[in-house]
């Protein structure tokens, strides 16, 4: 039921991204000249210089405290030298040096590693590129037209296209399919890729950049698809880190290591995370001063603290009563604890259940899948539904709910109205990649993903989800009963409503 992943260098996570492997198409161009578009520019909006909003720094996270000793490390299985240098916020070569290794490719589960202390080579800008809002997926850009501003610009983008799980998709439907899979702002993707590539603006960019329009040179990560995940996944993995207060340096592809400045917002340490992986010390430099993304964006949209929707999440913020996703008496399997939403960067918003019967791997099942709670539906494609709940049919303003893996037979329509314990779909692996038919179950309020076991936890019909810091695993509590989350079936994770 568990997902597996691999993607070269980079691992998105999650449980439904599609495999590696995605196929370029080209097509005839398109005249933007035939399209309107309005941006939020300084112009349009009618404000003066003077009077643009200058964003202050936020209050000091409590940052990790850095080691003062080193320590002994055992390698566990699914170990790189890469992971265990971003756990301990040290480099690779760091750790190479202190252990004598030649190949940094090579170790082995059981080996001991000595962990030496952490160094900074230099201190990063408190300067704030973004808000926090025009990062996520939120109500600042719930009418933001994606097809009009990139046919507008009458780039690259305009005439790609690509396969994405074997269909034909445009250019302006995967920069769309992005936005919504990871609740990552368009916006802020159209400026990256810009920014790394110039596809909105450019018609004819070299071989390599049409392979790698974000940079990132592996061959499981080939076409627009792949490297606008890849960099929703980073962007969301700085987001969420740095409100967990997880973050206290970026370690460049030099093995530069620049000491994070406790007062950034996090919208900003999500470009940074993004850029460590993509830049030198040069690079790094030119990326978050002038002329770098911030300079992209106001390029594009303007000055991008006008669009700052505050707050994201409210300090009272309560969920609503939920249900379990289940019919009355059916007996399902609890078989992912707290996990990314969508890929591994986004919260641990999602918990997974398999339902009831025998059958292993992906196998067609009767059981329904129902609505935890009231809401109309607004999303149903590609495996996913989408319930806003707040009742104006956007998904980005108050809370929504992503029901994923739903069988595209008898799956509910757009536009439903419905009630708690109304049927949605039938669980299966549709929707990406999955190893084994499940419901993929997560939340999201203003857009922005709300993890199963964070202050506000994801309960339904009394269940409380507790995690212990390993994606996957975690437990179901309801007075004494505790369920532990179980890659199978079993009477321990057997939970019905």
């Amino acid at each position: 039921m568990i997902i597996i992943i691999i993607a070269g260098s980079i691992v998105l996570g999650g449980c439904y991204r599609p495999g590696p492997g995605a196929k370029i198409w080209q097509v005839s161009g398109v005249d933007g000249s035939d399209y309107y578009i309005s941006t939020a520019s300084t112009a349009t909006l009618g404000v003066v210089e003077d009077s643009l909003p200058t964003p202050t720094p936020n209050e000091p996270i409590v940052m990790p405290t850095p080691r003062e000793e080193t320590l002994n490390y055992t390698v566990q299985n699914g170990d790189t030298l890469r992971k265990i240098a971003g756990k301990y916020q040290v480099t690779v070569d760091q750790i190479t040096a202190a252990n004598g290794i030649v190949n940094a490719d090579q170790i082995e589960v059981g080996q001991v590693l000595l962990i030496p202390l952490p160094s900074f080579d230099a201190v990063a800008s408190n300067e704030k590129i973004i808000p926090d809002s025009e990062l996520v997926n939120s109500p600042s850009n719930a009418g933001f037209d994606v097809a009009a501003f990139i046919q507008a610009r009458n780039g690259f983008l305009v005439s790609y296209s690509e396969e994405v799980d074997g269909v034909v998709t445009s250019g302006i439907e995967i920069v769309e399919r992005v936005a919504l899979e990871y609740s990552v702002n368009p916006r802020l993707l159209l400026t990256v890729l810009e920014y790394q590539s110039g596809w909105m603006t450019k018609s004819n960019p070299d071989q390599e950049t049409r392979l790698y329009p974000m940079g990132f040179y592996d061959i499981w990560l080939e076409g627009l698809y792949l490297q606008l995940a890849s960099a929703a996944d980073l962007l969301n993995s700085g987001y969420y880190l740095w409100k967990a207060n997880e973050i206290s340096i970026w370690t460049l592809t030099d093995e530069t290591v620049i000491e994070a400045d406790p007062t950034i917002n996090p919208g900003t340490a999500g470009v940074l995370n993004l850029m460590r992986c993509l830049t030198n010390k040069y690079g790094w430099d030119r990326a978050i001063t002038e002329g770098g993304i911030k300079s992209q964006y106001e390029s594009f949209f303007g000055n991008a603290f006008l669009y700052a929707y505050e707050p994201m999440i409210p300090e009272d913020l309560t969920q609503p009563a939920f249900q379990l996703p289940f019919e009355t008496g059916d007996v399902w399997s609890f078989t992912g604890g707290p996990h990314g939403g969508w890929g591994s960067g986004s919260a641990w918003a999602a918990l997974d259940f398999a339902p009831p019967g025998e059958a292993l791997g992906c196998f067609p099942s009767d059981t329904w899948v129902v609505a935890v709670t009231s809401g109309v539906i607004v999303y149903s494609n590609d495996g996913m539904v989408i319930q806003d709940l707040d009742g104006d049919g956007v998904w980005q303003t108050g809370w929504s709910i992503l029901y994923m893996h739903i069988d595209s037979t008898n799956r509910i329509e757009v536009g439903t109205m419905i009630e708690a314990g109304d049927r949605i779909g039938h669980p299966s692996c549709e929707g990406g990649y999955s190893t084994g038919t499940h419901l993929h179950i997560a939340r999201r309020y203003n857009g922005e993903w709300i993890a199963a076991d964070s202050d506000t936890p994801f309960v339904m019909d009394g269940w409380v989800p507790l995690g212990y810091g390993i994606e996957y695993n975690g437990y179901l509590t309801k007075g004494d009963l505790i369920l532990e989350a179980w890659d199978g079936r079993s009477p321990l994770n057997a939970i019905k409503r």
